[in-house]
């Protein structure tokens, strides 16, 4: 690669490193597997940078790079996740903020329980903000698909988080 692409390439990396490794921790729910599946997009966005000619869909090729790299890696039997009966540590809402934490850690909670290709629809739908058609080109799916992924998605995420609110409300 030329000194000006690799310019080009570790200007894009420095603006937009944080933002996509927020959406991988929104697909993941782990920062450390963040830091993984976002170095993941890079390396092969890197690789590809000099066949890339729409430097506008960038941020696509990333995102469906983070999106593909997390369904792989649940796909793996060493990378599963594991469900425990009991959460290690329970937020205290005392205050405004502890009540903001204890909000985002049952969401994430409830995500981490949502099927993978599930969770990754509603994060590129509803955290990333894309529409049906962009999620189903990111995902390489139908509209149809992502629409019932979502719908079941988004049942399944009432069901944990309506189960997580009952217990805040029974130890309140």
């Amino acid at each position: 690669m030329e000194q000006r692409e690799e310019q080009e390439f570790a200007e894009y990396f420095a603006a937009r490193r944080d933002a996509v490794r927020r959406t991988a921790y929104m697909l993941c729910g782990d920062w450390h597997r963040a830091d993984d599946l976002a170095q993941t997009a890079f390396v092969a966005l890197h690789r590809r940078w000099r066949k890339i000619r729409d430097r506008g869909a960038l941020d696509a090729y990333v995102r469906r790079s983070v999106v593909r790299a997390m369904i792989d890696e649940t796909r793996r039997p060493w990378r599963r996740e594991r469900q425990v009966d009991a959460v290690p540590e329970v937020p205290t809402a005392d205050t405004e903020v502890g009540e903001a934490v204890a909000t985002r850690s049952a969401l994430l909670a409830g995500l981490a329980r949502v099927p993978p290709r599930q969770r990754a629809v509603l994060v590129l739908r509803f955290l990333e903000g894309l529409d049906v058609a962009g999620t189903a080109e990111m995902l390489s799916c139908s509209e149809g698909t992502v629409k019932s992924q979502t719908a079941r998605g988004l049942a399944t995420l009432r069901d944990v988080l309506g189960d997580a609110v009952g217990d805040l409300r029974s130890t309140s």
